[in-house]
């Protein structure tokens, strides 16, 4: 929508976003060169700039591809990317619940976790619909690539199938700045859309008399469109948004097509690695490039090696009857040559190539070690004990350990407050505050539960030395409450648990003592549930 003239100090002006844009967007071009090398190294065709050409305006893909001779950086980054969608936002699978808050009184949680069970069912039927996975892989893939990705969650129209619709942004398409937060929560997305679809877009354009002038005159021009996310001014909430022409030559109100307010961001940007001083990203192909570069170089130059093994190099006497530049080198090729003259011999090479295959086989493994190929990839064993699969298990979690928390406090719990945020609005589910004290956001993702297994170890663990200590240790040990803890650690819907002063469904219950005894009993079998899953889930990470 179109807003009166703004005043100086106004954040939505179109001249003061066009100024913070540049600037940002200058900021950025120290990154620019890195990214290019790490794109044509590890991901030609997931380029910045697109296919015609990168960040630089370099050549196309194809010619990229010309001057690649190894594919083990592109073929572990591509394992990394889909071992993180597995891993974090497995599609077909529910990876957040909603639990009550810490103010929410205990006698209330049983009311409440039906309710929340059901909103997070609707909100996972609704990613299952939409083309999250799809977008978020690609989002993945420049993550792991670049160390900086961006996924846009917009309101699809009414009547689709999924209220959501997301979509990857392209990095070159982004300027990415820092607020007082310490998040990447100031965006600037820039697109170039024709004449006709602006007017297509901004239906409100067709009433003024510049744009249908410049329609007539020329249909086929491009203007410049800058999309901006701005965090609220204290004492405001929220996020400011407003979409602005690049074209300075209009005045404030012709330029400034929307402006509003976002109480989430539309714009999700998130990070591998941060280093102090640094706004955006640095990714496990930056720590390889080296590597990455000099295996390509090795390859080329044993392939070099190998068509000079093949072919040979001779040398020929220049007697007037055997002309070099006429000899063709095929089977069955007859080769005049003068008497008592020695024809062509081929010329000896000074060495031979045998250390470039140790050089390269070295190069690649720390390629795939520095991509997590060799730690999160597919398991080789044929068959491996239950303490290895834990080991595995415990090594995933601890390797994806810091980037999973940064995923999650810039990824996924804005994703999900974002979503919610969508479908309370259209009152698809119940207004809640997702803030932890009225409902709290926990995670269940796969690499999740991997991180909980190792409380769960230690209760057990815990049981069982009570367990030889004989019933009089078991009365300290409150079953009910750790039956509990169990479930929810687990991943168990609310609906499965009783809370404390609800009677049971099937009535009665055990002494302590008993339940205890149980409880402590299947310990053993717990443990070895543990195991199997934390196999399953591994495999699937890797077959993912």
């Amino acid at each position: 929508m179109t807003v009166a003239q703004k005043p100086e100090h106004d954040p939505l002006r179109p001249e003061a976003l066009r100024r913070r844009y540049e600037r940002i967007r200058g900021q950025r071009g120290a990154w620019e060169a890195l990214w290019q090398d790490c794109y044509d190294y590890s991901l030609p065709a997931r380029r910045p700039g697109g296919l015609s050409g990168g960040l630089g305006g370099g050549g196309n893909a194809s010619r990229v591809n010309e001057r690649l001779f190894d594919a083990t950086a592109a073929d572990a980054a591509e394992q990394l990317a889909a071992t993180l969608l597995a891993q974090l936002t497995p599609p077909w699978s529910r990876w957040f619940a909603f639990r009550p808050g810490r103010d929410v009184p205990q006698e209330n949680h049983g009311a409440m976790a039906g309710e929340l069970d059901r909103a997070a069912e609707l909100l996972q039927a609704q990613f299952d619909r939409s083309n999250l996975a799809v977008e978020l892989h690609q989002a993945m893939l420049d993550l792991v690539v670049a160390g900086t990705a961006c996924l846009a969650c917009e309101e699809a129209p009414l009547g689709e199938a999924s209220a959501f619709r997301f979509s990857a942004v392209p990095l070159n398409d982004l300027a990415l700045d820092e607020s007082g937060s310490g998040r990447l929560d100031i965006v600037f997305r820039r697109q170039e859309l024709t004449l006709e679809q602006l007017g297509q877009r901004y239906p409100v354009l067709e009433q003024q008399a510049w744009f249908t002038t410049r329609r007539q005159r020329e249909p086929d021009a491009r203007l410049g469109l800058l999309d901006c996310l701005l965090p609220a001014p204290a004492p405001q909430y929220g996020y400011l948004f407003a979409t602005v022409l690049e074209d300075g030559a209009l005045n404030e109100d012709a330029s400034l097509l929307g402006a509003g307010r976002f109480e989430q961001p539309p714009f999700i940007a998130f990070r591998w690695l941060k280093a102090p001083g640094e706004v955006y990203g640095r990714s496990p192909v930056m720590k390889a490039l080296p590597d990455i570069k000099t295996a390509n170089k090795v390859v080329e130059l044993v392939l070099k090696n190998a068509s000079i093994a093949v072919t040979g190099i001779w040398q020929a006497d220049d007697d007037g009857v055997l002309n070099p530049a006429n000899v063709k080198l095929v089977p069955g090729a007859i080769i005049p040559k003068a008497v008592g003259s020695s024809g062509l011999t081929p010329l000896a090479a000074p060495g031979r190539f045998d250390i470039s295959q140790i050089v390269l086989d070295d190069l690649r493994a720390r390629i795939r070690h520095a991509l997590l190929a060799d730690r999160l990839g597919q398991i080789d064993a044929p068959r491996m004990t239950a303490t290895e699969v834990m080991e595995r298990a415990a090594e995933m979690a601890r390797q994806l350990g810091a980037t999973f928390g940064r995923l999650q406090s810039e990824l996924l719990t804005p994703l999900v407050l974002r979503s919610v945020a969508i479908l309370q609005r259209r009152g698809e589910i119940p207004r809640f505050a997702l803030d932890g004290r009225e409902v709290a956001l926990v995670q269940q993702s796969p690499l999740a539960r991997l991180q909980a297994q190792g409380d769960v170890q230690s209760v057990l663990t815990w049981l069982q030395q009570l367990q030889a200590l004989g019933p009089a240790a078991l009365q300290v040990v409150d079953t009910v409450a750790v039956a509990r803890w169990l479930g929810r650690t687990l991943g168990v819907p609310g609906e499965f648990l009783i809370e404390a002063g609800e009677a049971p469904a099937g009535g009665g219950a055990a002494l302590p003592q008993q339940l205890a005894q149980t409880l402590t009993g299947a310990a053993p079998q717990l443990q070895q549930m543990l195991q199997q899953l934390a196999g399953a889930q591994q495999t699937t990470g890797a077959v993912q």
